[in-house]
């Protein structure tokens, strides 16, 4: 293990102005990229589609406009307005042309856009009509699948919508031998090609896709070293003056070239980090292990005393506010969904090499300090722990716990090395992981995971049990029986198998027809060069080219379906104190709060076909009318209090989250509906599907389309996140709840987990604060838990927040498995936050 230096390092004021000017204004749509892309399209029809893509990314990277902002030492940016962002009709532009009069003023990420920029999205879109991504997927979906996505069962819009992302690649490659590299190996494996080969038309075009693409980056690199010589020249400042001459000898080496040091290695890391996400509009982008491939340049240069500790640091700054300057615009459900502007581009620190040993060093220090000196959302800082990570690398990461900003995240290697070993990684590979997005583990450089391919709502396959499989009049789930006359517990529990199952496999007919849709329709050659085996296998990550491919969508609810699963098997089949007639009927009146709008539009369906059948015609505004009364409809004074006994019965029952063994075992059987069969899948890439339990924030607006459920929820409002127990309800302190999470089989959920805890920040005053907390830590993760992370912020800052937003510009909170500016997030996904338990020691 390298020493580290565990000293704070002094805040450049420079990084005080960088985030100044990134925070001056609202974020801005422009419309450089898909004119670009649109004018590459339709001169190169009729090519193959590798090649289509290569020339666009290069007609892109050679006429979009670039600039350098004052201050920057590290440049490289995707539009003219801080945190802009681009647009990516190849995938879709339909919502987006829905929306473009309403951006601005949506409650959830908005963004300003011009009158002049919207005309010319309109007219560039005219050209993607029919050819896009989501268009050929939605083709390719079962139509059953298509009706679950439309009734919420579980939504793929990720990259539905959207390019795929979810990755890291081999930053480490383009430092030591750079794209010219990167190039000459493409050209070794074109050169061995033979014009006989079965494979030559495929792996030929996609070489020579990877070497244009190639080219393009590093003249886009060019670009920048001209302009910073036109600025340096037209300066008056002379320290800015040698500032912009060197960014120019940056430009000018890197990343075309091998990094000669820890600046050069700097400004090439981000130009690959930037350009990824040019090239496709997919988020989670990751840095991963920075800390261990930015070490050899950082160490080299300070042991020949080219450069200082505070000079690195104040570099490492400036790449951590541009991560912040990264952006895109999602639908306005989605942006519902991921609120706060995230771009998850998780980077990690800490952890173990390949054999075994720990390689925490001072850039993992250096990390933790640059997140304190930005106090910005990104990157979404993780760090790994294990029981040979230093206790002085711990307290320092629990110092910036302390802060508030939610950062940074902390994982379990014991657990989630063999869980990779468990889905076929190398022993060696699997000890390398690093965190993609929120929570996702994966080897760096060889994976193509598909991390957060869909959100399953596991609420609603019970919501399909009570109604028989129906919904809304259709049938979308399958006919598993009428609940009043299932006998035992174990009939109910495997009508909510069965449903899950089926509901699974639709799920993955979705997912698979997404992926073949990005495979024949948007491969990415710049992207694929960075991942292993893409260029000796001729073939791109969307084609299956990487040497691990996974499929990972996430399953959230536990905890509602655990709590609810285990009241029904108590009050109704245990101790008989309510017949599941009345349990069906409290859910659909909501409990006592009048008739749920989805039971009611059950019943208005179901009235509507009868009378269609008896040959009466009823019009959308009769329809309407009678949902509207159905809703207000009210069950009568004595079946009220029925209710509202029933409710408070279910509130009385053990909950998930106090450590009560029965409870918390029971709770893993009910992880196992979701995490089980979905591992039975496979991929059109030849890979594996794998479960996460992570919600992202979905498990906000996803739960305001879920009717009431057993635990005691209400109907619409927000289902419990990750594994984490209901909010409120683990009320027995944070090391209960912890425990209780821990016996969960977090081994199975190769994708990931996610916990959140709250504390209030007396809980982490001093020493011995910090010492407490990372004990709780420790004392998780040696019970197996995989993850934890934490917000520490009272409950009153964040309701006067609410009320004076003004006044918390720079309040940063741990959202899901990303941070995010409160004030920028959604009223309701505030409210989750805020209902959280909030704990102490």
């Amino acid at each position: 293990m390298e020493k580290f230096q565990t000293s704070d390092i002094p805040k450049s004021p420079r990084i005080q102005k960088l985030v100044d000017a990134l925070y001056a204004n609202m974020p801005v749509i422009e419309s450089a990229r898909a004119k670009l892309i649109t004018e590459s399209y339709k001169e190169t029809e009729g090519e193959p589609i590798i090649t289509r893509r290569a020339k666009a990314f290069a007609h892109i990277l050679r006429n979009i406009p670039i600039i350098i902002r004052d201050d920057e030492l590290i440049v490289g940016s995707s539009t003219i307005a801080p945190r802009g962002c681009q647009t990516f009709p190849e995938f879709s532009y339909e919502w987006l042309e829905a929306e473009l009069d309403t951006v601005a003023t949506r409650t959830a990420d908005p963004f300003e856009i011009a009158e002049e920029t919207k005309a010319e999205l309109r007219e560039a879109d005219k050209y993607w009509k029919g050819k896009t991504t989501s268009e050929l997927a939605t083709s390719y979906m079962a139509p059953e699948a298509i009706r679950a996505i439309e009734h919420n069962i579980f939504t793929p819009g990720n990259y539905f919508y959207n390019g795929v992302g979810h990755v890291t690649v081999k930053y480490w490659e383009v430092l030591e031998i750079g794209f010219e590299g990167i190039m000459a190996k493409a050209q070794k494996e074109l050169d061995n090609c033979n014009v006989g080969d079965g494979d030559y038309a495929r792996k030929s075009h996609f070489l020579e896709a990877v070497i244009l693409s190639c080219q393009a980056v590093m003249d886009y690199a060019d670009r920048y070293a001209q302009l910073a010589r036109e600025m340096a020249g037209q300066t008056s400042d002379p320290v800015r003056r040698q500032e912009l001459l060197v960014i120019a000898e940056n430009c000018s080496k890197v990343p075309a070239k091998g990094a000669r040091g820890f600046y050069e290695a700097c400004q090439s890391f981000w130009f690959v980090q930037q350009l990824i996400q040019m090239e496709s509009s997919g988020h989670s982008i990751s840095p991963g292990r920075f800390d261990q491939y930015m070490y050899p340049y950082y160490k080299k240069d300070m042991e020949a005393g080219t450069i200082t500790r505070e000079f690195a640091q104040e570099l490492m700054d400036c790449i951590w506010v541009k991560f912040n300057d990264l952006n895109k615009c999602r639908d306005a459900a989605s942006a519902e969904g991921f609120a706060g502007y995230s771009l998850f581009q998780n980077l990690i620190a800490g952890g173990q090499n390949k054999e075994g040993e720990d390689v925490t060093n001072d850039l993992s220090i250096m990390c933790i300090q640059a997140s304190m000196h930005v106090h910005l959302p990104a990157p979404s800082l993780s760090v790994r722990v294990w029981n040979g990570s230093p206790h002085e690398f711990l307290i320092k990461a629990a110092e910036l716990t302390r802060t508030g900003i939610g950062l940074p995240a902390y994982y379990n290697d014991e657990v989630i090395i063999p869980s990779l070993q468990n889905r076929g990684l190398s022993l060696a590979d699997a000890r390398e992981y690093n965190i993609i997005g929120c929570v996702e583990p994966q080897k760096a450089g060889k994976t193509e995971g598909w991390h957060d391919a869909a959100f399953f709502n596991m609420c609603r396959p019970l919501e399909l049990v009570f109604a028989n499989g129906m919904d809304k009049g259709e049938m979308v789930g399958i006919p598993t029986g009428d609940v009043t006359e299932m006998k035992t517990f174990d009939e109910f529990f495997d009508a909510y198998k069965k449903q899950m199952e089926y509901c699974i496999s639709l799920l993955v007919n979705a997912d698979n027809a997404i992926d073949v849709a990005h495979a024949e329709r948007c491969p990415l050659p710049f992207l694929s060069c960075m991942i292993d085996d893409c260029l000796k296998e001729g073939k791109s990550v969307q084609e299956g080219g990487a040497v691990y491919n996974f499929t990972g969508p996430q399953g959230f609810g536990i905890a509602n379906m655990a709590d609810g699963l285990f009241a029904v098997r108590k009050l109704v089949y245990e101790d008989k104190k309510v017949s599941m007639k009345e349990l069906k009927e409290a859910l659909a009146w909501n409990y006592d709060q009048g008739l749920d709008a989805q039971s009611a539009g059950d019943i208005a369906q179901l009235v509507m076909k009868a009378m269609q059948k008896a040959g009466k015609n009823v019009d959308a505004s009769t329809a309407e009318t009678l949902l509207r009364t159905l809703i207000g409809m009210k069950p009568g004074e004595q079946k009220t209090q029925r209710f509202k006994e029933i409710h408070d019965m279910i509130d009385e029952v053990p909950k998930f989250g106090n450590d009560i063994p029965e409870i918390d075992y029971f709770a893993r059987e009910v992880a196992y509906t979701y995490t089980k069969p979905l591992q039975n899948y496979s991929n059109p890439r030849g890979g594996m599907f794998q479960a996460g339990l992570y919600p992202v924030s979905a498990n906000v607006p996803l739960g305001g389309q879920t009717g009431a459920t057993p635990d005691g929820r209400y109907a619409h409002t927000p289902v419990a996140d990750g594994v984490s127990p209901s909010a409120g309800k683990d009320v027995k302190g944070p090391t209960a709840a912890a425990t209780s999470v821990s016996r969960l089989d977090h081994f199975i959920v190769s994708n990931g987990t996610l916990f959140n805890q709250k504390f209030h920040p007396s809980a982490l005053s001093g020493r011995e604060g910090l010492e407490k907390f990372v004990a709780l830590i420790r004392s998780y993760f040696d019970q197996k838990g995989m993850h934890m992370q934490f917000n520490v912020v009272d409950r009153e800052t964040l309701l006067d927040a609410q009320k004076h937003p003004e006044k918390y510009k720079h309040l940063v909170v741990r959202v899901a498995g990303y941070s995010a500016l409160f004030t920028t997030l959604s009223r309701s996904l505030q409210d989750d936050i805020i209902r959280r338990t909030e704990q102490g020691f």
